[in-house]
């Protein structure tokens, strides 16, 4: 059991620390690239909301991003993508409560209630409405945000994360239920222990926080009907080999309106969201695949790069 949970905290983690070795280890091509080296954020800080000081930081210039990342990571998951979605972009970074710098408090962990604490976040740093891009934790910690404060968000892109608990494939969910201190020793040679300890405000919160994480994924959820109620675009992106099942990528889609009906040779039912599945991609690489950034770039500047057969023909 402890080994089949300490797998199961690995894989959560989506392999966090040094994604460019972790990948060239695996004879991935993208990955013969090094990662470039991490630049200093244009402006970072602490913004307290729901009792949690939570570290931000900024970079970039253009219409505003909210970057949120996966569970037992930090807003370094992104180095490898900063620069391509920083192009153009102004990208706002948070770690997640009790990842990265922000402390874990005393306060459960709650997707509902980070998602709150995104508004806060957003609004005392100036910030009206913003895109939202979400990976696995930050995905859920996305959505959430969207249902509660949909005034808040312009566009959505939820990577790599379900929106019930029966998304994940049934096998996770024993082994993400077994999550808990009792592995904090076991994994002091992991890159999610050495990446907390290396900038967590009090390294000593580690066992804390596998429990915290293990009794946030203990609660059962379902939020298909709060998915219904979406007014603003949304794209779903996964990997072809994602720990979420097809299935219910499937239905998340159906759920925002999309895949119901053939868009038509004029785009003219074409539904106003996006579904992407990348392939040759799991759960713990998306994170540091480009082809997310240049997948989701085109939506959240609301274009389409695609071509209609009209156009085609009359050579527009």
């Amino acid at each position: 059991m402890i080994r089949s949970a300490l797998t199961a905290i690995v894989l959560t983690a989506a392999m966090l620390a040094a994604p460019a070795l972790t990948q060239a280890e695996e004879g991935k091509t993208e990955t013969q690239t090094p990662t470039p080296a991490a630049t200093a954020p244009d402006r970072s800080g602490h913004v307290e909301a729901g009792g949690i000081s939570y570290y931000y930081e900024i970079r970039g210039q253009g219409e505003p991003l909210l970057l949120l990342h996966g569970g037992l990571g930090s807003i370094d998951m992104f180095q490898l993508l900063m620069p391509i979605f920083t192009g153009h972009r102004q990208v706002i970074a948070v770690d997640l409560q009790g990842h990265g710098r922000t402390e874990l408090g005393n306060r459960p962990i709650s997707l509902i209630d980070m998602g709150d604490d995104m508004a806060t976040i957003l609004d005392a740093l100036g910030y009206g409405e913003v895109d939202v891009l979400g990976y696995s934790l930050g995905g859920g910690v996305a959505l959430r945000l969207a249902v509660q404060h949909p005034d808040t968000v312009r566009r959505l892109a939820i990577v790599s994360a379900p929106f019930a608990q029966d998304g994940f494939f049934p096998e996770m969910l024993p082994q993400q239920a077994a999550v808990g201190a009792g592995m904090a020793e076991m994994m002091k040679e992991t890159p999610m222990y050495k990446s907390y300890i290396a900038v967590a405000p009090h390294p000593e919160d580690f066992p804390r926080l596998l429990d915290a994480m293990g009794a946030y994924m203990r609660q059962p959820y379902d939020w298909a009907d709060d998915v219904k109620t979406l007014k603003m675009p949304v794209m779903l992106v996964y990997g072809d080999s994602d720990m979420i099942r097809p299935e219910h990528i499937v239905e998340f889609y159906h759920l925002l309106g999309g895949g119901l009906r053939d868009a038509g040779w004029m785009r003219e039912n074409m539904a106003q969201n996006r579904l992407a599945i990348l392939p040759d991609l799991t759960h713990y690489e998306m994170f540091a695949a480009p082809a997310l950034a240049h997948t989701t770039l085109p939506f959240l500047d609301g274009r389409s790069g695609a071509t209609s057969w009209a156009e085609a023909v009359e050579g527009k």
